[in-house]
C-alpha cells in the first residue's frame, strides 16, 4: 500500500503572457503594489495529496489518499476514484470548502501563488494509523497542514513505516524544530533546488550532514532534470544527475513535482535503480506540463514504456 498525505485543493490557474521581473523594482521590494492583466483562467483539480496519487494511479497504483476536503469534493473525488485511487480515508468536513490555489504564471514559467486552507486546517484530526499500515507499506507526507505534517512522521517512525517527507510550501510555515522532527527519520527528503537550499540552511546542515539524517535527498531542478543523493557509508556519497525528458510542449508547470514524485516512487517501489526511477519521476513530470492543470494528463504503461525509450534509449521494465 502507498498512503499519500497531502493536500486536496482547487487550483485558479492564470496566465500572465509577459516577465514578472520587468515589473519588480529590487530597490522597491518593500513596497510591492502589483496587478497583473492575465490572458486565461481555469479552475482546476489540485492538492499535492490528490495530484501524487493520480499520477500513481496511471501506473496501476492504488494509492490511498489521506486528507481532508469541504463538502464541494464530490466531482473531484469521483474523477480520483475512476482512475484507481482509494478516497476511503479522504474526511468531508462539514460546512467546510476545499482548500484552493490561486497562482499566476508567466511566460519564463516563475509562479506567484497564494493558498487558502479552507478544510486542510483539519488535517491534523486524521491519523497514518487508521490505514493500519505495516513495514512493507510506504507513506508520502506532501504539503498540507504544518502540525498535520509533524504527526504523520511521528506516526511513521512509532509504527516503522518507511516515509518520503516534502515539506515544499509549507516550509516558510515550519517552525526549526518541527521541520528536523519530519525530516529526521525520513527514508526520502525531496524537494526543489531552493527547497533544499532553505532546510540546509534552517538545520545548519550541508548535503553530506543532511545525508546521514536521511536515506535518500531529491532535489528537483525544473527542466534541468534532477538530483538524487545518497550517504552509502563513510567514504561513498552517491551523486546522480539525472536527465529531463523531452516535452512536446509547455503549457502549465503547475503539479509538475508531484507527478515527479509519483513516477519516482513507483520505480523506487518496484526494486528499480534510483536513476531509472529519477528518470521515470521526470518523465512522468513532463507529461503533467504538456497539459492544463494537474490531474489531467494521461498515460498507459505501454505509452509510457515507449516514451522512456524514446528518451533514454533503453527499455523499462514495469
Amino acid at each position: 500500500m502507498i498512503l499519500v498525505a497531502g493536500s486536496v485543493s482547487f487550483d485558479h490557474i492564470m496566465d500572465f503572457p509577459g516577465k514578472f521581473s520587468e515589473h519588480i523594482l529590487p530597490e522597491k521590494i518593500h513596497l510591492i503594489n502589483l496587478s497583473f492583466e492575465v490572458d486565461t483562467l481555469k479552475k482546476e483539480r489540485g492538492g499535492t495529496g490528490a495530484n501524487i496519487c493520480y499520477s500513481l494511479a496511471l501506473f496501476g497504483e492504488k494509492p490511498k489518499l489521506l486528507a481532508t476536503v469541504g463538502e464541494d469534493f464530490a466531482k473531484y473525488r469521483y474523477h480520483l476514484e475512476k482512475y484507481g485511487v482509494d478516497t476511503s480515508l479522504t474526511k468531508a468536513v462539514p460546512y467546510e470548502f476545499t482548500s484552493s490555489f490561486y497562482v499566476i504564471t508567466d511566460k519564463d514559467d516563475n509562479q506567484i501563488g497564494g493558498f487558502y486552507q479552507g478544510a486542510m486546517k483539519h488535517a491534523a484530526e486524521l491519523s497514518v494509523k487508521e490505514a493500519k499500515p505495516n513495514k512493507n507499506d510506504y507513506v508520502v507526507i506532501a504539503p498540507t497542514e504544518v502540525t498535520a505534517m509533524v504527526k504523520y512522521a511521528k506516526e511513521c517512525n512509532e509504527v516503522g513505516v518507511k516515509y518520503m517527507f516534502d515539506p515544499g510550501m509549507q516550509l516558510p510555515r515550519f517552525t526549526d524544530k518541527e521541520l528536523w522532527e519530519g525530516v529526521k527519520g525520513a527514508d526520502i527528503l525531496i524537494g526543489n533546488d531552493y527547497e533544499i537550499s532553505v532546510i540546509r540552511k534552517r538545520l545548519s546542515k550541508e548535503n553530506g550532514d543532511l545525508l546521514r539524517d536521511v536515506g535518500i535527498l531529491i532535489t528537483t531542478m525544473g527542466g534541468k532534470g534532477s538530483v538524487i543523493e545518497r550517504h552509502v557509508d563513510s567514504e561513498k556519497h552517491e551523486f546522480l544527475e539525472i536527465p529531463s525528458a523531452k516535452e512536446k510542449e509547455i503549457i502549465d508547470p503547475t503539479g509538475a513535482g508531484d507527478a515527479f514524485r509519483a513516477g519516482f516512487l513507483v520505480g523506487y517501489l518496484n526494486k528499480k535503480d534510483l536513476v531509472t526511477s529519477g528518470k521515470m519521476g521526470n518523465l512522468c513530470a513532463t507529461y503533467c506540463i504538456e497539459k492544463y492543470g494537474t490531474t489531467n494528463h494521461e498515460f498507459t504503461r505501454a505509452e509510457f514504456k515507449k516514451r522512456y525509450k524514446e528518451n533514454f534509449v533503453e527499455e523499462l521494465a514495469i
